[in-house]
């Protein structure tokens, strides 16, 4: 799990608000230069006492992490050795080789490294994250708003453990800790039988091509209802005629559900480039893949019905062609033309309904 701190020592008067913001959406830690900033915190919130450009404190109070800047204060394991009630962090800001040489030592050496980069570019953020990928300690990495926050929780694919912002405004807090949910979660495949295929005339169907390579047994959730879906695999596996294209998901009809960040469904209609979508192997392991231009033409369209051994049904239309497949068990690749009453594919029942592709617990009906 990524972390989220917030800093709120420049927040100005709207720091009460800011604070309560950050606490109701689950952000992991508050820094501040000022004790009195820290006392009234909740337990699930770390407090980070970092008194940059300032002495430190005789004592540290309701603090749980102390960084020190090792120039000014000493180093962490000296002072770990007079206060072990604290956890001590250090304080790095890399200007140039020798200071990034300092930064990959904090990374394998300390508990927490707090890093500021003062140069845009994030090559040397991409050297510290290998230099400390096999250490213990955890990376907070300072960035100026959400969306720099974003690109650092992705650096190197493993990112930053985690983001220390300024919130500029009420909201931001909200908006960093989403940006550290880099995770979905994995959801759980059932086998389903296919009942009945039809075809059904002429419709648009989306492909939808991400900016990344899917694996073998890998693709998107898709369906006509979001309690329903069918596992459409990608362009992975050879096809006559025409080229692989490991990066698309010939994926539905455009009225289609899939499931994209934080288990909200969205249409395949809505999609865009930039949008996010949750690819799924046969096991259920779920990540986080970005789109890159979705593809929508007409064409002739087939219907899919699948019920679960618990009665519950789902139903995918979409191109009506040999070469668009959907996954089965084990990861049997299956011609959609081919399939018929009896054949197994591989499908998704989440148990909530929808309102806004949100899931919320309300009765909804979907035929």
């Amino acid at each position: 799990m990524k972390l989220s701190w917030i800093d709120v020592r420049t927040v100005g008067s709207a720091k009460d608000a800011i604070v309560q913001e950050a606490i109701h959406a689950g952000v992991e830690g508050v820094l501040s230069d000022d004790l009195a900033d820290l006392e009234n915190l909740p337990p699930t919130v770390r407090k980070i006492l970092f008194p940059q450009g300032k002495p430190l404190p005789e004592g540290f109070g309701a603090a749980d992490i102390v960084v020190v800047d090792p120039r000014k204060h000493g180093e962490p394991a000296e002072l770990a050795g007079r206060h072990p009630e604290v956890e001590f962090g250090r304080f790095t800001e890399i200007v140039d080789a020798e200071t990034l040489e300092d930064a990959c030592r904090s990374g394998r050496t300390e508990k927490w490294s707090l890093l500021l980069f003062r140069d845009p570019t994030k090559i040397p953020l991409e050297i510290v994250i290998a230099a400390a990928a096999r250490a213990q300690g955890s990376l907070i990495t300072v960035a100026q708003d959400v969306e720099e926050a974003e690109i650092i929780f992705g650096v190197l694919e493993l990112g930053s453990d985690g983001v220390l912002m300024a919130p500029a405004r009420v909201g931001d807090a909200t908006a960093l800790k989403r940006a550290a949910e880099t995770d979905v979660p994995d959801v759980r495949l059932v086998e389903l039988e296919v009942t009945a295929t039809a075809h059904v005339g002429m419709g648009e169907r989306a492909c939808v091509d991400t900016a990344t390579y899917f694996g073998e047994d890998e693709g998107i959730l898709v369906g006509s209802t979001s309690k329903g879906m069918i596992l459409c695999v990608s362009e992975t596996h050879p096809l006559p005629y025409m080229p692989t294209r490991p990066f698309r998901v010939n994926a539905g009809a455009i009225h289609s559900y899939t499931l994209g960040a934080g288990e909200r469904t969205n249409y395949l209609s809505e999609l865009t480039a930039g949008s996010k979508v949750t690819a799924v192997d046969i096991h259920g392991r779920t990540r986080l893949v970005t789109v890159g231009r979705v593809k929508i033409e007409s064409r002739p369209l087939l219907s899919i019905d699948a019920v679960a051994p618990d009665g519950r049904t789902a139903n995918l239309i979409l191109q009506d062609d040999w070469h668009v497949r959907v996954l089965g068990p084990g990861g049997a690749v299956l011609n959609s033309t081919e399939l018929k009453p009896g054949d197994k594919v591989l499908g998704y029942l989440p148990e909530e309904d929808r309102h806004v592709g949100y899931p919320i617990a309300e009765f909804c009906r979907e035929q």
